[in-house]
């Protein structure tokens, strides 16, 4: 039996409001801030690519615009095409790094769709065969057996080096 709902405590006091107060997290994160806690493994001259702070599992990433961008029709030709091509060197990074099974893709764009931030994100969400484990039937909780502080040193080394060969 699955459940319907995702389950991750560390995002709890987050979604109750006790968040940085900034006008932006990802430009915060962009610009280098230490208002906020910065998890980024690669950019380049469009994009960023960090760790969730929140994860749904170990190496879920967000990719987004070095510029703020809300509306994804704001996104010129080139950002699209970077987009796409950064989505893939996430896919061979992360399946280098963990040996998933499957990728959840995806964007929470606009109110109704649960975003909790504006600045227009995807995330990429290393997914596992029969990842449900005991935990999660028996206590309600999903374990996140990696911490996101301790991942980023070993993707950051991971996307340089997937990056250059292309």
């Amino acid at each position: 039996m699955l459940r319907s709902h995702l389950f991750v405590p560390s995002k709890r006091e987050y979604v109750r409001g006790n968040r940085p107060q900034v006008e932006c997290i990802l430009c915060d994160i962009i610009a280098g801030r230490d208002t906020v806690d910065r998890l980024e493994i690669f950019r380049d001259d469009l994009f960023s690519v960090s760790l969730n702070l929140h994860p749904y599992n170990s190496g879920h990433l967000m990719v987004f615009p070095m510029r703020h961008v809300e509306d994804p029709r704001e996104l010129s030709r080139d950002e699209v095409v970077r987009l796409h091509r950064l989505q893939c060197l996430a896919f061979d990074v992360l399946q280098q790094r963990y040996r998933p099974s499957g990728f959840n893709v995806g964007y929470n764009y606009g109110e109704g769709s649960g975003a909790s931030i504006r600045h227009y994100h995807l995330h990429i969400v290393p997914r596992y065969y029969r990842e449900l484990g005991f935990m999660d039937i028996l206590g309600g909780a999903k374990i996140i057996v990696e911490d996101p502080m301790e991942t980023m040193a070993d993707l950051r080394e991971r996307f340089r080096m997937v990056a250059e060969t292309r």
